[in-house]
């Protein structure tokens, strides 16, 4: 599946696409990279901070926040790949109504974590004389808190939005 390989969903195809290819996109693409990403993040962010202790731009804080948000998102997918997936996958989007609105508040709560970590490392640009190390951090932080994003958007805007539309078109019939 070509579209799967790509960099960056592309909305007006994934509007058109079979439920069922979508959510594996989402699962193979966005699952599991931030479950490959938040590790790496978490143990830059722990040797960041431990070697730059006590410097003004050190982003103390970032490992705790990392390890929070990384149970939370661990807990957000795995509700979404064993509830509310397998319930769109099967049709059932009528059903699907109440995870839809626990999934859209929660993810909220990741953008709002997002805005904490443009916060916590002083809008995710090293300073000056930041090591190898820092560096990465921040630039992973960054692709990261992009596919973050596309992950939530692809979410909400076609895979909760035609969920919905179908939900309501069998409520009308």
């Amino acid at each position: 599946m070509e579209h799967q390989q790509s960099a960056q969903p592309d909305s007006a195809y994934w509007k058109q696409a079979p439920v069922t290819e979508l959510v594996d996109y989402i699962v193979d693409r966005f699952h599991s990279g931030h479950r490959e990403q938040l590790p790496e993040l978490i143990r830059d962010a722990r040797r960041v901070e431990h070697v730059h202790a006590g410097q003004t731009r050190c982003p103390v804080g970032l490992t705790e926040a990392l390890e929070a948000f990384y149970q939370e998102l661990e807990s957000h997918m795995t509700k979404e790949e064993r509830v509310l997936f397998p319930l769109l996958v099967q049709g059932r989007g009528h059903d699907a109504r109440m995870p839809i609105s626990v999934m859209r508040f929660e993810h909220a709560y990741h953008a709002d974590f997002l805005r904490s970590i443009q916060n916590l490392s002083g809008g995710v640009e090293p300073p000056p004389n930041a090591c190898a190390t820092w560096r990465r951090l921040y630039t992973n932080l960054q692709r990261f808190s992009l596919e973050l994003g596309r992950h939530i958007q692809l979410e909400n805007e076609v895979l909760f939005f035609n969920a919905s539309q179908v939900a309501e078109g069998a409520h009308d019939a």
